[in-house]
């Protein structure tokens, strides 16, 4: 029975577990089944796959994990090691982590007291997370107070924006004293770009539209963002490594991180065949249609993954703050650390290269964005025809 092809795997026997169990042998020898299983894979993967030199990792952040201090705990760590080289967050996590930036309290609390009493408290809840409604009108006073500067009164990216955010906060911290507590900050100084996939989604978007009626602050580019990350995607490939992504949730950033390749195949015709590596963390379903349960297998339909690497592609079906510390401590005790990529630094180079092989794809093609649609007078003479 044991040379049965379906009988290969390794035999359930752990070793109880005792004191002073490090993670990374809880997870290898008793993270055996079910979704602690797929944790186990997903850890393996990460450590011996995609941290490997060659592979560019973009991370995606959903959910309120900044407020949990996840951003400090885990995220910047991971950045610092070099196992981050690029994000795409919601608005509201860089929002929230502002406040650990420029020197607000957030405070554990209980998911189970009236909100109706905390709004007569001035005490705003993240679930089990509390904070003063100050926290939230200090924050918007100090994203209006730095979209003053001059740097701000352009045009930009959501990596430009974030990055000069950054920076002031990094200078915030620095007179207080504080150190590696927002990953805005610690993104500005390892040169790590952090994107957002609806920048008006967020109260610093609603703070950046508040300045806009008074005809100052930035003017967010978001075709740059589509381009920009679809660029850093390609080079990855085009220079003889890797793509790999790490989703925590869903939403918004999941599909803003996948839609990277069907940008570059679909859209710009640019021969490509998906992203190598997929790792997710999720509490979604994926029979319910939406994005965020959407499995790996699926997004080779759109040309997402790559269909020769869905065995390099593991989903966890469990809470991203359970995941994310256990990974991260794993990462950290089984991999080495990798140079820092800098791909701030490098987005003009890796935009040049995207656009140079747009045109020679257009050209090869000759026709209108070389998706295989004829050119808009063939269509309007079909259309005739009908």
């Amino acid at each position: 029975m044991a040379k049965h092809r379906f009988l290969a795997g390794k035999k359930i026997d752990p070793q109880p577990i005792g004191a002073g169990i490090s993670v990374s042998a809880l997870i290898d020898n008793t993270f055996l089944a079910y979704n602690a299983g797929r944790l186990r894979e997903a850890a393996r993967l990460l450590v011996e796959r995609m941290l490997r030199p060659g592979v560019t990792v973009g991370v995606t952040l959903s959910g309120a994990l900044t407020p949990t201090g996840l951003g400090m705990a885990a995220i910047i760590p991971l950045m610092e090691a070099g196992f981050i080289d690029w994000i795409i967050s919601t608005g509201a996590n860089l929002y929230h982590d502002t406040h650990h930036g420029i020197g607000l309290d957030l405070r554990r609390g209980r998911a189970d007291i009236s909100d109706v009493v905390l709004r007569e408290e001035g005490v705003v809840r993240i679930y089990d997370i509390f904070f003063d409604y100050d926290v939230l009108l200090s924050t918007d006073r100090f994203f209006r107070e730095i979209f003053k500067a001059p740097e701000f009164q352009a045009a930009m990216g959501t990596a430009e924006f974030h990055y000069l955010a950054g920076k002031y906060i990094a200078e915030r911290e620095r007179q207080l004293g504080l150190e590696n507590k927002s990953l805005l900050a610690a993104a500005y100084r390892l040169g790590v770009p952090i994107y957002t996939s609806s920048p008006g989604d967020s109260s610093i978007g609603m703070n950046i539209a508040a300045m806009a009626l008074d005809g100052k602050g930035p003017r967010l580019d978001v075709s740059l963002d589509v381009n920009e990350t679809a660029a850093i995607v390609l080079d990855a490939k085009r220079s003889g490594g890797e793509s790999g992504v790490w989703i925590l949730g869903g939403g918004s950033p999941k599909n803003f991180m996948l839609q990277t390749e069907p940008q570059i195949q679909e859209v710009l015709g640019i021969q490509e065949k998906g992203h190598d590596y997929f790792l997710q963390v999720t509490d979604a379903r994926p029979d319910t249609g939406g994005l965020s349960g959407a499995t790996p297998s699926e997004a080779v339909s759109w040309g997402k993954v790559d269909p020769d690497r869905l065995p390099d592609t593991v989903v966890c079906y469990v809470d991203s703050t359970i995941a994310l510390p256990l990974l991260t401590a794993y990462a950290l005790d089984n991999a080495e650390s990798r140079p820092l990529k800098r791909l701030y630094d490098r987005r003009g180079e890796v935009m040049a290269k995207l656009k140079a092989e747009y045109e020679a794809a257009q050209a090869a093609g000759g026709r209108d964005h070389n998706v295989g649609e004829p050119a808009p007078e063939h269509i309007s003479s079909q259309a005739a025809g009908r």
